[in-house]
């Protein structure tokens, strides 16, 4: 059975506004809802135009307000910038108005550029390579009080909130596997390392109380259309964020532009490429052939799917294709098994 589920990284596009960002946010978690997706993930990032979710938490509140049923969470949360008490405290509260829906994905990245994160954490002395001892503090604080803990979480002491690993390198992991945690690997915009994490995180993976075997969540961009050049080009919108990014230039979601990779040097074509390596780009057909592979060949347990199309109808109706393809593939395993 394919499991499928939503990153959102909140796109504000061109002639658009945060508002109607954090609006199309609600209807996407909704239809995911309705449509069978296990989970939808918001992710952490700061000072970029372009993204509208750096107050994850705050959003995470708003889409488990307007649902019901779909876990909701975070893909992730930059440790790096909290003090681990403030985010057992954050989840801990959000598991308490939602119970048994919350999700909290760690990264140890900063999610935005230095200054930006000076100005986050107001010095840089909190170091990335923390993050282990950091993950073990805050996983403390989630779990049941002992007598005599003189710091608390409260609320957040005993929620017991499920946390994952997120990583785009080997580091992630090590870190996973060590700690017993599912873990998530990046592989919609950094899969150079996808197999060899995937392998260190299995075999290096010792049972929790958390996690008894491996899972493994990987990230995909995915853009469904009816066709397979319309799907390209409404992708075309994602390869200009990207090549902008790398740039330097980070901006507003651009709209889609006819034959954009061809007009790029060859080098950056190259980059977009590996970054898209994993991506999910086309009719159901091919995408379904993609995905059936991608499964194939890293044994994920789970697929989670982000979308950054320009339109938002187009959004919305790629998700909808893409929970098609998932049932189509449930259906045959099904049958194969029976």
């Amino acid at each position: 059975m394919v499991t499928l589920s939503v990153l959102d990284l909140a796109p504000v596009v061109e002639g658009g506004s945060v508002a109607q960002t954090l609006r199309n946010t609600v209807e996407l978690a909704q239809l995911g809802e309705r449509r069978g997706y296990q989970r939808y993930w918001l992710a952490e990032h700061h000072n970029l135009p372009g993204v509208a979710s750096s107050a994850t938490v705050v959003v995470i509140g708003q889409v488990a307000a307007a649902t019901s049923k779909i876990r909701v969470g975070a893909g992730g949360i930059m440790l790096p910038n909290h003090a681990p008490l403030v985010i057992a405290e954050q989840f801990g509260t959000l598991e308490t108005l939602f119970p048994g829906r919350i999700d909290l994905g760690l990264g140890r990245a900063p999610g935005t550029d230095p200054l930006a994160a000076q100005a986050l954490r107001r010095t840089l002395n909190s170091s990335p390579d923390s993050f282990p001892d950091d993950v073990v503090e805050l996983l403390g604080y989630l779990a049941p009080a002992v007598p005599g803990q003189r710091v608390r979480a409260v609320p957040g002491a005993g929620s017991e909130v499920p946390v994952w690993i997120l990583g785009s390198s080997l580091y992630g992991a090590a870190v996973a596997g060590a700690l017993g945690l599912p873990f998530a690997f990046a592989s919609h915009f950094m899969p150079a390392q996808l197999m060899e994490a995937l392998h260190l995180y299995r075999t290096r993976f010792e049972p929790s109380a958390r996690l008894r075997k491996p899972y493994v969540m990987l990230g995909v961009s995915a853009v469904v259309a009816p066709t397979d050049a319309e799907a390209e080009l409404l992708a075309s919108s994602l390869e200009q964020a990207f090549v902008s990014l790398r740039r330097g230039r980070p901006g507003l979601l651009p709209p889609p532009r006819p034959g954009y990779r061809q007009q790029l040097a060859s080098v950056e074509q190259a980059l977009l490429d590996e970054a898209l390596e994993c991506a999910l780009i086309g009719s159901p057909a091919r995408v379904g052939e993609g995905m059936s592979a991608l499964l194939e060949r890293t044994g994920a347990d789970e697929l989670i799917a982000t979308a950054q199309i320009f339109d938002h109808a187009a959004r919305l109706r790629s998700y909808e294709l893409l929970a098609e393809v998932r049932d189509e593939l449930s259906g045959r395993s099904s049958s194969l098994t029976g």
